[in-house]
């Protein structure tokens, strides 16, 4: 089966960014999510232990807990609108080995 590759649109596509402006908010964004990210490190084994079976979003070098993403997400957004460098991680209920691979 012969496919027309020219057919289909590319996966990834790369753009050059210049815009100052736009340069400086990914900066922020990258400095925030590197602050958030730290905090979790330092207090991650009080917020695994605490929240177990819950999504928890970090933001603003805090923990917000919630049964969905959404929710926590939310709930960051109301306390630190202007945090671009939130994430979520869901914590699994059970502490159980697990093997990571790339």
């Amino acid at each position: 089966m012969n496919v027309d590759l020219s057919r289909i649109p590319p996966a990834v596509e790369m753009e050059v960014v210049s815009d100052p402006q736009e340069l400086a908010q990914a900066r922020q964004q990258d400095e925030q999510f590197a602050r958030n990210l730290a905090w979790l490190r330092c207090h991650a084994s009080e917020v695994y232990s605490q929240h177990r079976g819950k999504c928890v979003c970090i933001s603003g070098e805090q923990a917000f807990v919630a049964d969905s993403a959404r929710e926590a997400v939310a709930l960051a957004k109301t306390v630190f609108p202007q945090d671009r460098g939130r994430f979520v991680r869901y914590i699994p209920r059970e502490k159980v080995p697990r093997i990571y691979a790339n």
